[in-house]
């Protein structure tokens, strides 16, 4: 089925083809007929079937002419989910012009109030703002035509049940109703009973969730191993956005905070984060500035951002029912996607229960190696030089190849020059950076700049042999990864490098230099 059968407006066929959707997901064939035929809805689904286009697209369908007061409302658990799902109804919308307006704590009450009175479409809140502004007579329900509840069951277990009442007995009897939770316990039903007009039961199988286009593999780790693990995935896989899931907070930091280390672009995401802090990395993440964002379950709920290509379970979800939560986060939009999951031996059964209640098979598979580490950085040289060749932004360096062509092969002219680009062509260190031979009187340096920001051996050189006053022969090995440096020097030259290099400036960055750290050890779980 296409979206083209919904009978959609083409205002919002255009929309919905530039957020990247390319087929109706199986609550979306489901349920956008219901809600355009004016009926009341009850919909088991879980975070990551596409149920926010599900009410979504009717919901913008049913816009007419702009008035002052919404004409539909939805009702979330949180501020990020209200602030998520007014960002897609407001894409879904945009050529058909509905205003929507998120409404939640924590932000200026005035600016909201303005937005109101100047004409609201759709309000998208949590229920104790929502309240606030029905009790400041700044928002008036008189005119809704639909109402969304959207996460019932995370709301009931948040205690908003009869924030809920209120807001419905707020909106005219004659409204339309939707209802949209992961379970459906007693309570979910008596609202039904009491607010809906013998509304439709929709329910997602599980095995329509496990979307066919993720693919799910699972690789037996040590739990001591598994953060080399997560390297090598991470380096051949070479995901775009990739979301790591831990059980714990505490978890969440280390893993992050040891990506960081070995050269990731990685940030947490936990529930000790300031509203602000969480804000900014989930910015940062939806923008591509991050990589990697490591989280636990909780503050990953209601993600909805469209281009992770990547899941992986660093704990092995405790729930059956969170895997499904968890791999819904790849394959959004009809794209393809990838869920891996870290097993330790004692946790098969586990696994065989996820298997058995998400319907699926999921397959084993065989770590890569330090060699296939090393030939999919090559090939990611590869690919970046030739990109650099199809754009012609080599040409100004012509004149110096044809130099030194006479006096050395094109082969090691362009082998130098990778590894001046690049560093040496050897694993990434893994835990406590272990992966490199120690050798007597020599220290490796941590410098918090890499390739990211377009830093070359050859500067590194230049900046530490210059500033330190110490000859270049001096300096040993040199591992520019995405965000950090490696660098080995003599013993007795270590602390006049970390004096004279830190704190400087180095591409219009400052920068830090320190002892790397010394291999650690992790005690098995």
């Amino acid at each position: 089925m296409k979206f083209e059968d919904f009978s959609l407006s083409k205002e919002t066929l255009r929309a919905i083809s530039e957020m990247g959707f390319e087929e109706p997901t199986p609550i979306q064939v489901s349920i956008i007929p219901l809600v355009a035929g004016g009926l009341d809805i009850v919909g088991q689904a879980q975070t990551g079937t596409g149920k926010t286009a599900a009410f979504g697209i009717p919901i913008v369908q049913r816009y007419q002419q702009k008035n002052r007061n919404p004409f539909a409302i939805i009702l979330e658990p949180t501020r990020e989910l209200a602030v998520q799902v007014a960002q897609e109804i407001n894409k879904i919308g945009k050529y058909r012009r509905v205003n929507v307006l998120p409404v939640y704590g924590g932000k200026s009450i005035d600016s909201q109030i303005r937005a109101l009175r100047a004409g609201i479409d759709v309000v998208v809140g949590t229920p104790g703002r929502v309240i606030d502004h029905i009790n400041r007579k700044t928002l008036l329900l008189s005119d809704i035509k639909i109402a969304v509840l959207d996460e019932w069951d995370e709301m009931l277990s948040m205690g908003f049940i009869d924030d809920i009442e209120i807001i419905l007995k707020a909106t005219p009897q004659e409204r339309q109703t939707l209802l949209f939770s992961a379970t459906m316990p007693q309570p979910i039903m008596n609202i039904a009973k009491r607010y809906m007009r013998n509304p439709e039961k929709i329910r997602v199988n599980t095995k329509d969730i496990v979307i066919p286009k993720i693919k799910q593999a699972f690789y037996e780790v040590r739990e001591g191993d598994k953060i080399n693990a997560l390297s090598r995935l991470l380096d051949v896989e070479d995901p775009q956005l990739a979301i790591v899931f831990c059980h714990t907070k505490r978890d969440v930091d280390e893993v992050s905070e040891r990506l960081q280390q070995m050269g990731y672009n990685a940030n947490a995401l936990h529930g000790d984060f300031t509203q602000a802090r969480r804000d900014e990395v989930m910015d940062r993440f939806k923008k591509g500035v991050l990589d990697v964002l490591v989280a636990t379950d909780v503050a990953a709920r209601g993600l909805d951002i469209k281009n992770v290509t990547h899941v992986i379970n660093y704990s092995i979800p405790q729930d059956p029912e969170n895997y499904i939560h968890r791999i819904g986060r790849t394959g959004r939009a009809g794209r393809s996607g990838m869920a891996i999951t870290f097993v330790t031996p004692r946790e098969y059964r586990h696994l065989r229960l996820i298997e058995k209640t998400a319907r699926t098979v999921i397959d084993r598979k065989k770590l890569p190696s330090a060699e296939d580490v090393v030939r999919a950085r090559e090939k990611n040289i590869v690919r970046d030089i030739s990109g650099i060749i199809n754009d012609s932004k080599h040409t100004g360096y012509i004149q110096a190849v044809r130099e030194l062509s006479e006096n050395y092969s094109s082969g090691d002219i362009a082998a130098a020059a990778i590894y001046a680009a690049y560093g040496e062509a050897k694993e990434k260190p893994a835990e406590g950076y272990e992966g490199y031979d120690e050798k007597s009187g020599i220290v490796r340096l941590f410098m918090t700049i890499g390739r990211k920001d377009k830093i070359k051996v050859a500067d590194i050189v230049k900046s530490i042999a210059s500033e330190a006053n110490i000859p270049s022969s001096k300096i040993g090995n040199i591992d520019v990864l995405d965000r950090f440096t490696f660098v080995e020097v003599p013993e007795e030259l270590a602390d006049r490098v970390i004096r004279s290099v830190d704190d400087m400036m180095m591409k219009g960055k400052r920068i830090k230099v320190q002892h790397a750290k010394a291999k650690t050890s992790r005690k098995s779980v």
